[in-house]
């Protein structure tokens, strides 16, 4: 199966199947994509993305960046949901050099577990649906809140901790082209020394912290988002392959 799926005007759009859990299963191909904004689809861009038959956006970006960077095309006829997850706006004057882009990320990836609460709850809510599926998650670069919400899933699977973070740290393969992109739209602004990396220690720190803070990513998704067991089990059997199937 294809996990990037190339499109000329969006740079990391991927699938996140295929990755094993730890009771024989894996993740179902084409059921969850991962994606940086969907508001840039046109063209034959839209064909590309017609064909996978997508039934549910789930738009991670505040409601000001939609409004400046547009959404997925009402056009397509998706059930669109926009479940901005991050509350603190991201303050690049506490960036310190000497403990490095991946601390920083991870602290500020910390920060949406506590401002996002309940937008996460009904995200995971929502991808736990059979009916939802396909369904696609965005933010801006798909990189953070993103990467955040797929690795709540992916962990809520039982996918390993490695995989996780290799997951994440496919992002920076579409570095440099977002951060050309971007320079194209934004000539004259300042770009700080972490903007558009994925340093896969950063999605470790934060699974460690998570784990320190809760005991688990599942842990937090039922005792802080208030998410059901019988919610867990239903994205499970959605989401996994069978036993004795091939992922």
């Amino acid at each position: 199966m294809i996990r990037h799926i190339k499109f000329a005007n969006l740079c990391n759009f991927r699938d996140i199947g295929g990755y094993a859990t730890e009771n024989g299963r894996s993740i179902q191909w084409q059921r969850l994509y991962r994606a940086d904004s969907l508001g840039w689809l046109a063209g034959d861009d839209l064909t590309t993305f017609r064909a996978l038959r997508v039934r549910t956006v789930i738009d991670l970006r505040h409601p000001s960046e939609v409004e400046k960077s547009g959404r997925v095309p009402e056009s397509e006829g998706q059930h669109y949901r926009n479940l901005p997850i991050e509350g603190r706006r991201w303050n690049i004057s506490v960036y310190r050099e000497e403990t490095g882009v991946a601390r920083y990320l991870a602290d500020r990836y910390l920060e949406v577990t506590e401002d996002g609460i309940g937008n996460l709850r009904t995200a995971l809510e929502t991808i736990a649906r059979a009916d939802s599926a396909p369904v696609v998650i965005h933010c801006a670069a798909g990189k953070d809140r993103t990467g955040i919400l797929a690795a709540m899933v992916l962990s809520l699977a039982g996918v390993a901790e490695d995989d996780i973070v290799a997951d994440y740290a496919l992002t920076g393969l579409a570095t440099e082209r977002f951060m050309t992109d971007w320079r194209e739209r934004h000539p004259d602004a300042p770009m700080w020394a972490g903007f558009g990396l994925a340093p896969a220690e950063t999605m470790r720190l934060f699974l460690a912290d998570m784990n320190a803070l809760h005991g688990s990513i599942e842990r937090y998704v039922t005792n802080v988002l208030r998410v059901t067991p019988a919610t867990i089990d239903e994205l499970r059997e959605h989401l996994l392959t069978e036993p004795d199937a091939e992922g």
